[in-house]
């Protein structure tokens, strides 16, 4: 079954309501690997409920829809499917507990034929039920291997964002666990491509593969840890590219480069060398 782009375009997406509290906020942050080492007085205020913050990062998990693309009716090729970039927006603080509506459309679609695959972006809002506040805009670029050739329009698509050909001015080398996927999916991005040999398999990986977007959580506490002093209000947004996957238990390590009111950034996994997430693009308030 091809994919319908009238139908993609105009997929109902129902708010979604999501009630959290200190305990979905704490597993998020050992998700994403925060507590290591456990006494680490900077990662505690994330990890512990006396004075709990939320990561910035944790909007991505926020009023998130689903699996959705699993559902037969989008004609998707999931199994195939890759997480191609992702962006966030920060507009408030996150609260460590609370209740949210997350609101998601897809936004657009680009057929790079049929041996090439396509693009899919979508957008969501997470919006604070009790203020009605905007607390956070994400972006996703979905990469639909086996779903090119139905007819869309080739482009155009946004460049990506260059990184400065010079050394780094920060690097922070942050180690995953082997459980990490495993803990990660209970924040819940349940895709079987994260926990089963068998799917990772099909889908033409060794093991499982971590979640792109743990590797996101992974790499913006990296920025956190680096450019922020680990004060969440301070980074205001940040948009990768994935580039390769990651496993569980390698090292990540991000590059940062400091430039005018932003921080470029990529990452790369240990020992392999292999850069994973590129054309990193970071605000960061002073």
């Amino acid at each position: 079954m091809a994919i319908d782009p009238e139908a993609l375009l105009n997929w109902r997406f129902e708010d979604l309501e999501q009630a959290f509290t200190a305990r979905e906020t704490i597993l998020y942050a050992l998700g994403v690997g925060l507590g290591n080492p456990p006494d680490d007085r900077d990662q505690l205020p994330f990890v512990y409920e006396k004075g709990l913050k939320a990561l910035p990062t944790m909007g991505v998990v926020l009023g998130y829809p689903g699996f959705w693309i699993k559902d037969p009716a989008t004609g998707i090729d999931w199994r195939r499917v890759l997480h191609g970039e992702q962006g966030l927006e920060l507009l408030a603080p996150l609260p460590a507990a609370g209740t949210v509506i997350g609101r998601t459309r897809v936004t657009g679609l680009i057929d790079k034929g049929k041996a090439r695959g396509a693009l899919m972006f979508s957008e969501r809002e997470v919006i604070d039920k009790a203020s009605g506040a905007l607390l956070c805009r994400l972006s996703q670029t979905a990469v639909l291997r086996g779903d090119g050739g139905f007819g869309g329009p080739e482009g155009p698509v946004p460049p990506p964002h260059p990184i400065p050909e010079r050394r780094p001015d920060l690097v922070c080398e942050l180690p995953t666990v082997p459980q990490a996927a495993l803990i990660y999916r209970l924040s819940g991005d349940d895709n079987p491509l994260h926990a089963d040999p068998a799917i990772a398999s099909a889908a033409g990986f060794p093991r499982p593969i971590l979640h792109g977007l743990c590797t996101f959580g992974v790499v913006g506490h990296a920025l956190l840890k680096c450019a922020c002093g680990y004060r969440p209000e301070c980074l205001k947004s940040m948009r990768l590219r994935f580039s390769a996957p990651v496993f569980p238990g390698e090292t990540i390590r991000t590059e940062m480069w400091r430039e005018e009111g932003v921080l470029s950034f990529r990452a790369k996994v240990l020992p392999r060398d292999v850069v994973v997430i590129n054309n990193g693009r970071a605000e960061i308030a002073a």
